[in-house]
């Protein structure tokens, strides 16, 4: 039996690939949120490897709160840096494979092309900063890892962009929504499924990768889908960044180039709108 130990249980990517988990005797899945495993602790990883026969891990315990990190620096060090470098750790000392999410923050969005694998990261953020530091020290600690980039992941679960606008469009009639930052939403249970995918054909072309949706879209585009898919009459205003002043610094383009995880796992990437429908229509 194949056993697959995945963090951040609570969060909308676990949850997504809790959802897809159809009984198979050949896997195993253990669940952990930070209450059952502190990954920020390199005593309490090692004993949980130890004591548990795991062959894949995937990490998708994260400290997401963009604009807190910017005050809440050791916090968000403590999962993203320190955590990752805990898991990779145990997994290199217990021969498992690692699968490790980050994020299209750790560039700065100045170029105007996709970006892909090798080109050069320089965060913005906090946030961005820690998840960088967090590949490296999977990179430097661990040979069998995935580092798998994404971008403005939403779902039916846990807190995203979706589900903030479908519960604004409640109590607003009118939204500013930012127009200037260019990226593309990814459906969660899309990358579950990737993930899932490269587990169970035993992928060992590790790496970094980047996955997202396909097709390109600001946040004011996402909004306007939202609304459209909903049946909801709300105005909608294109602002610009400046306008719209946050703590953290978000890249003005953050695209991910496909190209190598399409061919190295085989697998179609649906385009940003199709996912949003089925998206929207799990949450109904």
């Amino acid at each position: 039996m194949t056993t697959v130990l995945v963090t951040g249980a609570n969060g909308q990517l676990a949850n997504c690939i809790n959802s897809l988990i159809t009984i198979d005797k050949a896997y195993s899945f253990i669940f952990t949120d930070s209450k059952k495993l502190d990954i920020s602790s390199n005593k309490a990883v090692s004993d949980f490897f130890l004591n548990q026969n795991i062959d894949w891990c995937i990490n998708c315990a994260a400290y997401t709160n963009v604009d807190k990190a910017e005050t809440e620096q050791e916090k968000a060090f403590n999962v993203n840096t320190l955590g990752a470098k805990n898991l990779a750790i145990a997994c290199q000392e217990n021969n498992v494979k690692l699968i490790h999410i980050s994020t299209d923050f750790v560039f700065d969005g100045i170029q105007s092309k996709a970006y892909n694998e090798s080109d050069k990261t320089n965060p913005l953020s906090v946030y961005g900063q820690t998840k960088l530091d967090g590949e490296n020290e999977i990179k430097t600690h661990l040979n069998k890892h995935f580092i798998i980039r994404t971008s403005w992941l939403y779902s039916e679960y846990g807190n995203n962009f979706l589900k903030t606008m479908l519960r604004l469009a409640k109590e607003k009639s009118e939204l500013n929504i930012v127009a200037d930052q260019i990226g593309t939403p990814t459906y969660a249970k899309d990358l579950a499924k990737v993930i899932l995918k490269i587990i169970k054909t035993n992928n060992s072309r590790f790496g970094v990768y980047h996955y997202s949706n396909e097709g390109v879209a600001s946040w004011y585009d996402f909004a306007k889908e939202v609304f459209s898919l909903n049946q909801v009459s709300i105005k909608v205003n294109p602002i610009k960044s400046q306008a719209y002043l946050t703590p953290a610094k978000r890249p003005a383009f953050s695209v991910l180039d496909k190209t190598k995880i399409k061919s190295n796992t085989e697998i179609t990437v649906p385009y940003w709108r199709d996912s949003l429908k089925e998206a929207f229509l799990n949450i109904k």
